[in-house]
């Protein structure tokens, strides 16, 4: 498909190399990581990239909405993603490019001339992960590059947005120029809370957008991060995910429908009424067999993919979470925010 003829599906955010690696307590201790975390970082943790490297780690292409996209087009037809984000000049933003090419997603990247490529680093304990992110170029991103007429034809082209979190620490003006076309045209636009962190450390930037989102994505532990940092004085999965249902909507025209996993418990679903009401939903996870897991890293990511595919082909509700959920246990049984190959053809649990 030429540009000019557009991509239905757009997905911003930070474009990152991942680094991977299995550690131990002692690593994550050494470094101040813990299980299951992902955290930006900070001076300290400068030395756990060379460290990863040392330990024969995976170089793999990610970054949560990039996984996302790839994901998204594994289920789709050619030619349907389309990917913007900031990487450097240099052999690890042709990797990821070369990468995403081969998967059928289109990149349009701004390139830094100054900041290499954004890595994150992974610890692999078990079947838990901890991410350590420096984004570097990723962190330059800048609206002017969305603004250019070449790339915002393409954003009036596409029909559905999915900007990942992690953007909310980068370029708040991009994600909003987004969602505001979203609103204004009745498109859909997706968010991804991405990291607990997040909502504790970049509530402001979040609630800019939260009125625009029509889906909104976390796990149990950004779910309870948000409660905490909004103060609703609630861990309780269920209750929150009404709350996050009930926030205030931009585009009325569509319901608000708040998505929170919760790793091998059921995903809970609220679907907010016209007049607040939410109808909660519950949607049991496709089972893995425990010796059959090799990596959690980028399940929410997968999730997202097929539930993004699910929803640009109009498919249900139901039918799409089961398409996220059937995606998220294929990328758990590879290394790294893969997918099977060859291309593994979806059916309804």
């Amino acid at each position: 498909m030429a540009a000019s003829q557009g991509y239905p599906l757009l997905c911003l955010e930070n474009p990152l190399l991942d680094i991977q690696a299995r550690g131990d307590a002692a690593l994550l201790e050494k470094y101040g990581l813990k299980d299951n975390d992902a955290i930006l970082a900070e001076d300290q943790h400068m030395g756990l990239y060379e460290e990863l490297l040392s330990r024969d780690a995976k170089l793999i292409p990610g970054g949560a909405a990039q996984n996302t996209a790839r994901g998204a087009q594994y289920m789709l037809p050619d030619n349907q993603v389309l990917y913007i984000g900031c990487v450097g000049k240099d052999k690890y933003a042709d990797l990821l490019k070369k990468t995403c090419e081969e998967a059928g997603v289109h990149t349009e990247y701004r390139i830094d001339d100054a900041q290499p490529t954004g890595k994150c680093g992974v610890v692999i304990t078990g079947h838990n992960r901890s991410m350590c992110t420096h984004l570097a170029a990723a962190n330059e991103y800048k609206i002017e590059h969305l603004k250019q007429p070449q790339i915002w034809s393409l954003v009036e082209k596409a029909q559905v947005y999915y900007v990942g979190g992690y953007h909310l620490t980068v370029c708040v003006p991009a994600i909003l120029a987004l969602a505001e076309e979203a609103a204004a045209k009745n498109k859909v636009f997706m968010l991804s809370l991405s990291a607990p962190f997040i909502p504790q450390f970049f509530k402001d930037q979040l609630d800019s957008v939260m009125p625009y989102t029509d889906y909104t994505f976390c796990n149990e532990t950004e779910a309870r991060a948000f409660s905490a940092s909004h103060e609703w004085g609630t861990e309780d999965i269920s209750e929150i995910t009404k709350k996050l249902a009930q926030l205030p909507k931009k585009n009325t025209q569509r319901p608000r429908i708040a998505i929170v996993t919760q790793g091998t418990l059921p995903t809970v679903v609220g679907i907010a009424s016209a007049n607040g009401d939410v109808q909660l939903k519950e949607f049991p996870i496709r089972e893995v067999a425990k010796e059959a897991i090799e990596d959690t890293t980028g399940a929410g990511d997968a999730f997202a993919g097929g539930f993004c595919a699910g929803i640009l082909q109009g498919k249900s509700l139901e039918d799409s979470i089961d398409m996220g959920q059937w995606l998220a246990s294929k990328s758990i049984q590879e290394l790294g925010t893969s997918f099977p190959l060859p291309k593994q053809t979806y059916s309804r649990s």
